[in-house]
């Protein structure tokens, strides 16, 4: 799964146009590969990580072992409906190929604008739809699959109207069609 990220990975850091000194998290942070590219681009912010999976977060720490040392990186297990963070306590958030597991959009979605800044950046990458019909892994229960117009749907739905929204069309390896979400609520 690493190879098969690090695209997405890459469009979406790269997308929440990080500044020295931002505090940043990384949602569904998985093995750590996001927030091997987000820490140096930060220089002293914060980053953290936030998995439902220990199993992840073990893997996530080891890939950025010094980063923790130095309490530059903060990973935490929690669930996306309730995140253990303050109100406007980040600058950046990334979702990277997990917003197919939000059964509860609105919910999570409401909780990343609680734990957003004013002016802040909300990134989302999901693969589009139409790829993932054809994968035996991303079947219903476990996945929700979006087109832009059902990632745009869930974004409304889940209180950022009055946000701006921007929804592009990006292409993996493979000719793999992805669906790139930059969020900034007002």
């Amino acid at each position: 799964m690493g190879l098969a990220n690090r695209r997405p990975n890459r469009l979406g850091v790269d997308a929440l146009d990080l500044q020295p000194g931002d505090r940043v998290l990384d949602l569904g942070c998985g093995p750590g590969d996001a927030l091997a590219l987000i820490l140096p681009q930060v220089g002293n912010g914060m980053v953290y990580g936030l998995d439902q999976s220990a199993m992840m977060l073990r893997q996530a720490s080891r890939k950025n072992r010094a980063a923790v040392r130095a309490g530059r990186l903060i990973l935490c297990e929690g669930v996306f409906e309730k995140l253990p963070f303050e109100v406007g306590m980040f600058d950046r958030i990334l979702a990277s190929n997990v917003m197919y597991f939000w059964h509860d959009a609105p919910k999570v979605l409401a909780e990343l604008r609680r734990v957003l800044r004013p002016g802040g950046r909300i990134v989302i990458y999901v693969t589009s739809a139409d790829a993932m019909n054809h994968w035996k892994i991303a079947g219903s229960p476990t996945h929700r699959l979006f087109d832009a117009e059902g990632m745009r749907a869930a974004l409304l739905e889940g209180g950022l109207g009055t946000s701006q929204i921007s929804i592009l069309p990006v292409t993996l390896p493979g000719a793999v069609p992805g669906l790139l979400a930059m969020v900034t609520p007002d």
